[in-house]
């Protein structure tokens, strides 16, 4: 048909339509290239209102639709279009022969006034009214340790943190949020990764996005009862848009402890026994000749000198650290994957001769991995899987952390060698050979595990408004423990008495033990818990001026750890905040939960929360100050929150059945009836334990916030505090106290926090940091007997865990006795011990009640708390080119210990255990002196001078160099050919210095002689790098 119609057209014709073909040419070339995309920021979340423009034309220009998407017509390939919208980074892109073009803009951080993350969601900074301050996560790198806790202490205002041991497998940090505020149940906060309950310690560092701590009501409101000791909430890293950044990083430590005891050789020891001896009119313990051989080594297996802590343990301790993390995506699909392995060698010591390995040592390896899809343009669904194992190789039974130094203070050095050279092992009755009870006894294995997954949906709503967003979360944690016990007991010989005439030792078998190690195995329940989250958010700005961010929320947790039946809770959760002209803020949230302990109709709690925030420096009179008050920032908060964690009773409304088989009558339980007794008694008007929380704070900015400044006043109010009552009388019958609402305390104090960073000119960079925690809490109401109340032995206007004691006046002199050495008229009968055992240089304690006797009604508050009730760190870090040099301080103060325990007074009998090199500070008759440290030593055991008192009450109270590191950044051009992006090499020190007026050992760890596996200082080496991609 076609050919028909050309051969019938005429050639005039014909050459109009060629004409007509030949002018469309230069219009499809002007026509160019249409090009379309999607923008979104580096979560993949689509942004609406993008201007995209061409570079050299900007009136060719259009803007991204509700679902991020844009299509414009350029006129050829080879020019730049330029993305453009408030609040991130411009960004242009070359246009090639693609005409797909998806484009991933960054943040502007200053633009946005930093965006932090709150509970169940984010808020702008400026908006937040809340008492919440946020942590670098590099920060959590500076401490060379298994626990992230034990680099909290001084780090972040508002939390007390202190770790009392050094045992690779029991070094987490204590920690409290804004100190201690009730005398009973669960005083924790609540640790929350990506949302769900779970433990700080568990995961990497590195792993770490976001770290963020919630102190008063109005942060942690919306985590109702779960949220009364405040919140801490971290949030692990998630992938971003580009190509994958591979990032290594490798350290290795080398470790000894900070500080440890410091005992007397043998021949002080003896010399000091022999001492005690004469001074009570006894032959010498020991003879000349005896002492003689000690001081000139002649035997040392007969005649040892045997520095037990020294025999123990080794030179040094070791750890290394690993980890490897990939992050990258596109606009559908974003990952970030996170493998950390971490491994310690403790100090204790092992014998190498043995084919089994019975050393101290810790591996972890942990991984996480956090996956985002973006189904359609306004669903995204978040995948994370994450877990750890965790083993220790150690001696059988639970001895590294306390038991192994206990048994190294109770031999003296005289007694005999850890091992003779003919291979026998001495031992006491009734005592361990340190070495051989951690070297010969075989080795146990333990194993932890943990799965932690979560999956999430996020629905953007809108298609039926701006602003509104559903997520829906699941996730389940599954814990479980087995270990391998290969154990055995050695042949153990008597000390050994002398030589024969072939020169071997003379010595006698104390028990057999065996020849080949035994088998066991255990495997342990553990625990499992599921999660359920709904989440129905809105935030929205309306005319510029007026913005509202709301959210509710509904949670269920099932926990299972084997009870009889799961833990379950539920609740629900709400906020609402409105900001307007960046200028005033105003929020309410709320929290409403439910718990099994409380009867029906008294189940349920509301807990409130407000706050208000009035950011001055948007003020218009303010406006001429902006140069140098950068930001001014007023916040006010109240609420209330609750718990009902009642020491592990549960549904305590109900009473239960004793399985003791017996009930006994009267206070002296002399009759009693075999039978089913009443256990724990009901009590159906059991309800909340309730804390009204008060907060008072103020951000300032200086010098375009090169210099910020915060500082929060707190005052909480804790009351209906659960306890059992114990001013009840035996004749009321309960076997059990009976729990009650019954106890009140406040707590009140300041945390601050001041920041400077700056840089001068392109080489030079200094920051600088402090902190400030002060916590003190009170007892207003506690059960107590009347004729207790208001008198030197009441709890009552005390800090919780006030030590109580006995007031030490002095020392005895020799004009306080008779000359038949009974004690003067007037002066209180010491009921301790007997009074013919009283001597010049025993303690002479205060009759408080003036009843001519010392006895436990004498004890009165002395000091304070052991648990520190400030904490402050301050440090800084100064980068000159391609160097970095950064330290940081870390103390304690108002923390006490009343020094004592088992065989504390030196050689207060004999054999018991060793003498402090400090010894040269005591009494005696020829130094009758009143500020030594010691009082009289005698040959036996004197409970008078053992008694809890001033006389042994010390200050704790320390300065750390917590950190210290010099660090090297290689130029590019260094690196590039091995297609390294960055590389930095550090050399880094932890515990470096402490400075304390204690020093017999460090007053950090949790004991009261110094018996506990010590807290490590250490040197360590690392590596970090970044590929190229």
């Amino acid at each position: 048909m076609t050919i028909k119609v050309f051969r019938h057209a005429s050639k005039r014709q014909l050459l109009l339509l060629l004409c007509i073909i030949l002018m469309q040419f230069p219009l499809l070339a002007q026509s160019g290239i249409k090009v379309t995309g999607r923008v979104f920021d580096a979560k993949g979340d689509a942004l609406i209102g993008v201007t995209v423009s061409l570079v050299d034309n900007p009136q060719v220009a259009t803007v991204t639709d509700v679902n991020g998407t844009y299509t414009i017509q350029l006129p050829a390939t080879g020019v730049t279009l330029r993305f453009a919208y408030m609040g991130f980074k411009e960004k242009t892109v070359r246009v090639t022969k693609s005409a797909v073009i998806d484009v991933a803009l960054e943040e502007n951080v200053s633009a946005l006034n930093e965006v932090v993350v709150v509970g169940y969601g984010t808020q702008k900074k400026a908006s937040v009214v809340g008492a919440i301050n946020n942590l670098e996560p590099s920060k959590l790198n500076l401490v060379s340790s298994r626990s992230m806790s034990n680099g909290f202490a001084g780090m972040v205002p508002g939390i007390i943190a202190v770790q009392r041991s050094g045992d690779p497998w029991n070094n987490n940090s204590d920690f409290w949020i804004r100190g201690i505020s009730s005398f009973a149940g669960n005083t924790q906060p609540l640790v929350l990764i990506d949302g769900i309950e779970r433990s700080i310690n568990d995961i990497d560092p590195d792993e770490v996005a976001s770290f963020s701590v919630l102190k008063d009501a109005a942060a942690s409101a919306v985590y109702g009862v779960r949220g009364a000791n405040g919140v801490i909430m971290v949030e692990t890293k998630r992938g971003s848009i580009g190509k994958p950044q591979v990032s290594v990083r490798f350290e290795h430590a080398l470790s000894q402890p900070v500080r440890i005891p410091q005992y007397v050789g043998s021949v002080k020891y003896l010399e000091l026994v022999n001492e005690m001896y004469s001074q009570d009119g006894i032959a010498p313990y020991v003879s000349e000749a005896t002492l003689r051989n000690y001081r000139d080594k002649t035997d040392p297996e007969l005649y040892p000198d045997v520095n037990w802590w020294d025999v123990i343990s080794k030179d040094h301790a070791d750890n290394t650290r690993a980890t490897l993390s990939v992050n990258g995506g596109s606009n559908v699909l974003r990952y970030a994957l996170v493998a950390g392995y971490y491994n310690e060698n403790g100090i204790l010591a092992r014998d190498k001769t043995k084919a089994w390995d019975s050393s101290l040592k810790v591996d972890r390896y942990t991984v996480r991995s956090n996956v985002d899809i973006n189904i359609t343009s306004s669903t995204v669904l978040r995948i994370n899987i994450g877990g750890y194992l965790q083993s220790r190789n150690a001696p059988p039974g639970d001895i590294t952390d306390h038991r192994a130094f206990y048994n190294a203070m109770r031999i003296p050095p005289y007694i005999h060698p850890a091992i003779y050279a003919d291979g026998k092992i001495p031992r006491i009755i009734n005592k361990a050979n340190p070495w051989a009870s951690l070297t010969q006894r075989g080795y146990e294995r333990l194993n932890h595990s943990n799965i932690e997954a979560l999956t999430s949906i996020e629905q953007d709503l809108k298609f039926v408004t701006p602003g509104l967003r559903l997520k829906l979360t699941y996730a389940f944690d599954k814990f479980s423990a087995n270990s391998v016990t290969r154990a055995k007991n050695p042949d153990y010989y008597h000390p050994a008495t002398g030589r024969d005439y072939e020169g071997n030792l003379i010595t006698s078998i104390q028990a057999n033990g065996e020849d080949f190690l035994g088998y066991a195995k255990d495997a342990k329940w553990g625990n499992q818990s599921v999660y359920v989250e709904a989440t129905m958010s809105y935030n929205r700005t309306f005319g510029n001026k007026h913005a509202v961010n709301a959210m509710l929320l509904y949670n269920h947790k099932n926990f299972d750890d084997g009870s009889f039946l799961p833990f379950r809770t539920q609740g629900f959760a709400g906020r609402t905040s409105y900001t307007y002209d960046d200028r005033y803020v105003a929020e309410f949230n709320f929290g409403y939960n439910g718990s099994e302990n409380f009867a029906p109709g008294k189940r349920f709690g509301f807990f409130p929360a407000v706050a208000v925030g009035w950011i001055v420096t948007q003020e218009k009179f303010m406006q001429r100050l902006t140069k140098v008050l950068s930001l001014l920032k007023i916040r006010a908060s109240w609420g209330l929150a609750g718990n009902s964690n009642i020491n592990g009773r549960r549904f305590a409304y109900l009473s239960t059945i004793a399985n003791n088989g017996e009930y006994y009558f009267g206070s002296d339980r002399l009759l009693h009836r075999v039978g089913r007794a009443e256990g724990d008694v009901g009590v159906p008007d059991l309800t909340w334990e309730k804390v009204t929380k008060v907060n008072l704070g103020v951000d300032v900015g200086l010098f375009a916030n090169s210099i910020t400044f915060s500082v929060d006043l707190f005052k909480e109010r804790r009351s209906d505090i659960f306890m059992k009552r114990t001013n009840i009388p035996a004749e009321a019958g309960f076997i059990n106290a009976a729990w009650s609402n019954f106890g009140k305390v406040d707590n009140s104090g300041v945390d601050m926090s001041l920041n400077f960073r700056r840089r001068f000119g392109k080489d030079w960079e200094v920051s600088a940091l402090a902190n400030f925690t002060y916590a003190h809490n009170k007892i207003v109401e506690i059960d107590e007997a009347d004729a207790v109340k208001g008198t030197y032995r009441s709890k009552t206007g005390r800090p919780v865990s006030q030590l109580f004691g006995l007031v030490a006046e002095r020392l005895f002199t020799k004009d306080d006795f008779e000359a038949d050495g009974k004690l003067k008229q007037g002066i209180a009968t010491q009921r301790y011990s007997a009074e013919s055992s009283l001597r010049p240089g025993d303690i002479k304690y205060s009759d408080l009640n003036n009843d001519g006797e010392i006895n436990d009604l004498d004890q009165t508050a002395i000091g304070g708390t052991v648990d520190p009730q400030l904490v402050y760190g301050f440090g800084a870090t100064l980068r000159y080119k391609m160097f970095d040099f950064g330290l940081f301080f870390s103390g304690v103060g108002k923390t006490h210990r009343i020094l004592g325990g088992e065989t504390w007074l030196p050689a207060s009998s004999i054999g018991a255990g060793n003498i402090w090199s400090n010894i040269d500070s005591r009494w005696t008759e020829a130094n009758p002196r009143q500020d030594v440290f010691w009082p009289r030593m005698s040959t036996s055991t004197y409970k008078n001078n053992e008694q809890p008192s001033t006389w042994w009450l010390k200050d704790m109270s320390f300065l750390r160099l917590k950190n210290i590191e010099v660090g090297v950044t290689l130029p590019e051009q260094w690196t590039h050919a091995a297609k390294i992006r960055e590389c930095r090499i550090f050399l880094r020190g932890n515990n470096i210095l402490t400075f304390s007026k204690f020093n017999m050992w460090d007053p950090e760890i949790g004991s009261n002689d110094g018996l506990k596996y010590p807290v490590m200082k250490s040197v360590s080496l690392g590596v970090s790098f970044n590929f190229n991609n």
